[in-house]
């Protein structure tokens, strides 16, 4: 499988351009030349460095036939880095209070990233029984998983028709009579079609399309407009439980971290001492207080490759249950 290569380097030099910045003005300590893998005017770059990128690249690394080129790419980025951040500092741009304040952002983002990853690194993995589970409880989006050729038309809610659509499409209108219907009225309306596999569409819907046989069809009611439904055409293509397992454990576990900083988070909050300032206040702003939520500090970054077909499908239809 070939990898993406330039595409896993910057995404991970792209967050180490922070913790760069956040150095400026400083120097290491000299280091052995061992350790050192290039000198870039009277900047250097350590072996340390690479290491660091690339073990944060994780499985997406490479193989050990590409390391040394992956390495080597790694290297040229940061030499880049290094002069671009020369420059920066050159220009006193490390003085500015705008990157003041992004530097500052950067090391909160990590340190919060690192006391959730601290909280959460004892959890206990989800096991291949609770996959196994999940698999089961989820038939739509794996052993009878469909992609879902579906005509919909979107009318606003305002329109005040609800009751009459639902009664053209229970007598078996077809979406054209619906859609003239509604010209004539005057009513402005939304229509078209789309292939949708099952982890393109929300869990919560799922089960109800599932159901449906060609030609049935639905209607969804949302606070600002209501959708009449129909199902075209239906395509079986399952995903085998071997495929899906590894992706559900992932998804689980990415599940159970974050459940748990929110919790952790919830409780902080909950021990501490907050007063709001300056316009801030619930009774400034009339909104209620809500639980902070921590999607930098949960979220781990997904540096991503080139994945077959099965692999992209299980992950998607992973990440449509959240």
């Amino acid at each position: 499988m070939k990898l993406s290569q330039n595409k896993i380097i910057l995404q991970i030099l792209s967050a180490s351009l922070a913790l760069g910045l956040a150095a400026c003005g400083s120097k290491d300590a000299e280091k052995p030349v061992s350790q050192i893998a290039a000198k870039v005017n009277s900047g250097e770059i350590s072996v340390h460095q690479i290491n660091y990128i690339l073990s944060h690249a994780g499985a997406n690394a490479g193989t050990p036939e590409t390391a040394p080129k992956v390495r080597r790419e790694i290297l040229d980025r940061l030499i880049d880095q290094e002069l671009a951040v020369e420059q920066a500092i050159g220009k006193k741009l490390d003085r500015s209070p705008d990157i003041l304040m992004a530097v500052e952002n950067a090391r909160r983002e990590i340190l919060a990233r690192a006391y959730i990853a601290q909280v959460t690194a004892e959890m206990p993995k989800p096991t291949v029984d609770e996959a196994k589970q999940y698999y089961i409880d989820n038939p739509q989006l794996f052993a009878e998983r469909r992609i879902y050729n579906i005509q919909e038309i979107v009318v606003p809610i305002t329109a005040g028709v609800d009751g009459e659509l639902r009664e053209m499409l229970n007598t078996g209108k077809s979406m054209e009579s619906i859609a003239n219907w509604l010209k004539d009225k005057g009513i402005k309306f939304g229509a078209g079609s789309a292939t949708r596999s099952a982890e393109q569409i929300p869990l919560e819907l799922l089960p109800k399309i599932h159901s449906l046989k060609v030609n049935d069809g639905l209607i969804i009611q949302g606070p600002q407009s209501i959708t009449v439904m129909r199902l075209a055409a239906t395509q079986s293509v399952p995903i085998s439980e071997a495929a899906a397992l590894p992706r559900i454990q992932q998804f689980l576990g990415n599940q159970r971290v974050t459940e748990a900083a929110k919790q952790e988070l919830k409780t902080l909050k909950e021990k501490a001492k907050i007063t709001y300032m300056n316009g801030f206040s619930d009774a400034d702003t009339n909104t209620p207080s809500q639980a902070a939520a921590a999607p930098a500090a949960i979220s781990n970054a997904d540096v991503s490759a080139v994945k077959s077909n099965t692999d992209i499908s299980v992950e998607k239809g992973i990440a449509g249950l959240k």
